[in-house]
């Protein structure tokens, strides 16, 4: 997860759009990571805002061993 304790000026935030993007997945998908906790997000108005370094752990994260 994203520190914020330290300066966030240099986080690079995502919409929802773009994640979905990057994860080549449905924004639905990304809209019930978020409700669900799995993925942080930060809510600007009526959208969300996903760090890019936030989605890059839960990637790393993800993956598993198979075979």
């Amino acid at each position: 997860m994203t520190n914020l304790s330290g300066d966030i000026s240099e986080v690079k935030f995502l919409t929802v759009a773009e994640v979905a993007a990057v994860m080549r997945v449905s924004k639905m998908t990304v809209y019930r990571l978020v409700h669900n906790g799995e993925l942080p997000a930060v809510r600007v108005g009526r959208s969300f805002r996903v760090s890019e370094t936030d989605v890059n752990e839960y990637l790393k994260g993800s993956f598993f061993q198979t075979g």
